[in-house]
């Protein structure tokens, strides 16, 4: 299968492209007495932006994406992400970069390889690859980040994991969820 679209190639975020919805979504979120387990569901939507390169040295091409979870026992949006996922053919390197609006951004980087009938990807990031509002800085400190994604054909599943500093302790804060593919 080619993984060229426009005359650029996309490589193993090619697989990603398209509309995602999923609804086995599970959150596990620091609370003072404890975890809290939220299970939602979500719209994901990744598309072909484009290629660039940095200083004649490293050509990437990338996909921007938006990703909006509900909880699902009030159906209210709780996280809204929009991004870039980078691909370097030269090297095999994937780029994530992110934003949330409660003040948090941050790069991940890791590695990305095709595979059968679809990709696999994993990034992470430590404190120095993360910017945060002073507020999150000094309530709810994010110390370290890693996701990974895998796209099996129509099917992409994913978890990540999150170091927070909140409530006077370190929280691992979970997400995991399989979606569907429902557009192209």
């Amino acid at each position: 299968m080619s993984t060229i679209v426009e005359g650029i190639d996309y490589g193993p975020l090619f697989y990603l492209i398209g509309s995602w919805q999923g609804d086995s979504g599970m959150d596990v979120s620091p609370e003072p007495d404890g975890p809290d387990q939220n299970p939602y569901f979500e719209t994901l939507m990744y598309e072909a932006a484009g290629d660039v390169d940095n200083a004649d040295d490293q050509e990437l091409a990338f996909l921007r994406y938006h990703q909006v979870v509900y909880r699902k026992s009030t159906g209210k949006a709780f996280h809204n992400e929009s991004g870039y996922l980078s691909w370097d053919a030269r090297t095999g390197k994937v780029i994530q970069s992110l934003a949330i609006p409660r003040g948090v951004t941050l790069v991940a980087e890791g590695q990305a390889e095709i595979n059968d009938n679809g990709c696999s990807l994993e990034v992470s990031s430590d404190e120095s690859m993360i910017a945060q509002a002073f507020y999150m800085v000094s309530n709810a400190k994010t110390r370290s980040f890693e996701h990974k994604i895998s796209v099996k054909g129509d099917e992409l599943t994913y978890s990540e994991q999150m170091l927070i500093d909140i409530y006077d302790k370190e929280f691992d804060h979970t997400d995991t969820n399989t979606l569907k593919r429902v557009e192209s």
